[in-house]
C-alpha cells in the first residue's frame, strides 16, 4: 500500500515539493523491495550472502536517485552536503521518510550519526570538520555517541562518572559506558566525560565535556553489544582504560558538554517523535486495510464490527494529537519561543500514543501482527524503547510541571496559544 501524501494548504512551496518528493521515493523505490533491502529473512531461514549482497546493491541504487533528487542529508548545511532544512521542515520530511522502516538511513539520516553530524557542525572546529564530520557525511566513516553508564541514572547527567582529566596537551579518559549506539561499526566515538572535580564550586552542568575518541585508540574496550529485545544490538558496552587523545579533540570550549547534549537531544526528541508519527501512519495504513478485506464469521468483514471502528476512530485520534502537537513543538523551537514544556510533553504522550495505535492494529492482525511478515512487532518494541530513551516518561512529568508551577508562582496563568 503506498503512502497518501498530497500538499498541505498552510505550508510554503518547498516543503510540500520535499514531502511530495520524498514520498515518491519511498513508493515507488523502498516500498516494492522493503523485504530485500536488509537482507533480512522473514520465515527464520539463514541470510544468505546473495541476499546481502542484493541488499547492498538496492540501498546503494537509492541512495544515489536520492541524491539525484538533492534529498540528501536534510538535518545538515549545504557546505557539509546536505540540504539545509529549517528545523520545522526537517520536521514535515521524517514523517514521510518513517512510514517505511530505515527508509531515512537511504536519505543519509541515521543515528547516530545523524546527531552527531549536528553536535560537529555547532561545536566542532574546521580541522575536526575535515578529519571527522566530512569522512562521516560521506559515508567513509561511522560514528556512535557514548554517553549512558550501566551504573547511573541516564536521566540525570550530573551522575556521570566517567573522568577526563588532562595530562600535557592530552586528555585522558577513564570510565564505563554502555548503550553506545552503533558501537560496532563506529570508527570514532563522542564520549561525555566530566572534567572537573565535582567538589569544585560552580554550576555542576558545566563540569562536562564531549570529546572525540578514534574507536582503534589503545585503551578503548568494547565488551559487547547489550540485547535489546532479547536480539543482539550494536549498542556497545565499552570501557575506557587509560585512553589518551589529544585535547584538541575536545568538542568545543571544556565544560559546554552539557550544552551541547542538550541540543542534541532536545532536536532528537522532535524527530523522534515525528519519526513515531510516520510509523504510526504506516500502521494505520495497514490496520484499515486488513479491517477493511478481512471476512469473519460467515461472511461479514471486520469493518461491520463497531470494536474494529472503534480502533480505527482511536488510532486516527493518536496520530492527528500527535502529529500536530510535535508540529507545534517545532515550530516553537523555530521561532525561539522556549519549548521546553511542549518537548517534555510530545515525550511523554507520542511514544505512548504509538504503543497505543501499533497494539491495536496487532489485535487486528492476530498472529499474523507478531510475525516477521509486517513490521508491527518492530514497530511495537520500538514505541515502548521511546518511554525510556531520551529520558523517562517521569522525568518529563516532573519538568512540565515544574515550568507550569514556575509561571504560576510569578502570578502568571498558562497561555495555552503560545
Amino acid at each position: 500500500m503506498a503512502m497518501n501524501v498530497k500538499p498541505v494548504p498552510h505550508l510554503d512551496e518547498e516543503v510540500n515539493e520535499i514531502r511530495l518528493a520524498t514520498a515518491e521515493i519511498v513508493n515507488e523505490e523502498i516500498l516494492p523491495v522493503e523485504e530485500k533491502l536488509w537482507g533480512y529473512s522473514f520465515d527464520g531461514s539463514r541470510v544468505s550472502k546473495e541476499a546481502v549482497r542484493e541488499g547492498v546493491e538496492l540501498r546503494r541504487q537509492i541512495q544515489h536517485k536520492v541524491k539525484e533528487r538533492k534529498l540528501w542529508a536534510p538535518h545538515l548545511p549545504p557546505e557539509f552536503g546536505g540540504m539545509g532544512l529549517s528545523f520545522l521542515q526537517h520536521a514535515y520530511m521524517n514523517e514521510v521518510l518513517a512510514y517505511s522502516p530505515g527508509a531515512a538511513s537511504l536519505f543519509g539520516v541515521v543515528a547516530p550519526n545523524s546527531g552527531n553530524q549536528k553536535i560537529l557542525v555547532k561545536y566542532g572546529s574546521p580541522d575536526q570538520h575535515r578529519k571527522w564530520l566530512i569522512p562521516l557525511t560521506e559515508g567513509r566513516m561511522q560514528s556512535g555517541f557514548s554517553m549512558t553508564e550501566p551504573h547511573n541514572a541516564g536521566s540525570d547527567p550530573r551522575s556521570i562518572q566517567t573522568r577526563a582529566e588532562l595530562d600535557g596537551d592530552e586528555w585522558v579518559i577513564n570510565g564505563h559506558k554502555w548503550f553506545t549506539s552503533n558501537g560496532h561499526a563506529a570508527d570514532f566515538f563522542i564520549v561525555m566525560c566530566r572534567t572537573a572535580d565535582p567538589d569544585d564550586p560552580g554550576g555542576v552542568n558545566d563540569k562536562m565535556t564531549q570529546i572525540i575518541v578514534p574507536k582503534n585508540t589503545p585503551g578503548v574496550n568494547v565488551i559487547r553489544g547489550v540485547p535489546v529485545w532479547g536480539k543482539a544490538s550494536s549498542h556497545c558496552e565499552i570501557k575506557y582504560e587509560n585512553v589518551r587523545v589529544p585535547k584538541e579533540n575536545q568538542l568545543g570550549r571544556t565544560g559546554t558538554g552539557h550544552r551541547a547534549a542538550q541540543d542534541r537531544l532536545g532536536a532528537g526528541r522532535v524527530y523522534h517523535c515525528m519519526n513515531s508519527v510516520g510509523s504510526m501512519w504506516r500502521t494505520f495504513d495497514l490496520m484499515v486495510e486488513r479491517i477493511t478485506t478481512r471476512v469473519v464469521h460467515g461472511g461479514e468483514k471486520l469493518e461491520e464490527k463497531q470494536f474494529m471502528q472503534g480502533f480505527i476512530a482511536d488510532s486516527y485520534m493518536d496520530i492527528q494529537a500527535s502529529r500536530l502537537m510535535v508540529v507545534d513543538c517545532a515550530n516553537k523551537m523555530e521561532s525561539g519561543v522556549d519549548p521546553r514544556t511542549d518537548i517534555s510533553a510530545i515525550k511523554i504522550f507520542v511514544p505512548a500514543a504509538y504503543h497505543r495505535v501499533v497494539d491495536r492494529a496487532i489485535q487486528v492482525f492476530g498472529a499474523k501482527g507478531v510475525s516477521g511478515d509486517l513490521p508491527l512487532a518492530g514497530f511495537y518494541t520500538g514505541a515502548r524503547t521511546l518511554r525510556i530513551a531520551d529520558g523517562p516518561d517521569e522525568v518529563h512529568r516532573i519538568l512540565i510541571a515544574k515550568n507550569i508551577l514556575r509561571r504560576y508562582h510569578a502570578g502568571e496563568t498558562w497561555d495555552f496559544g503560545n
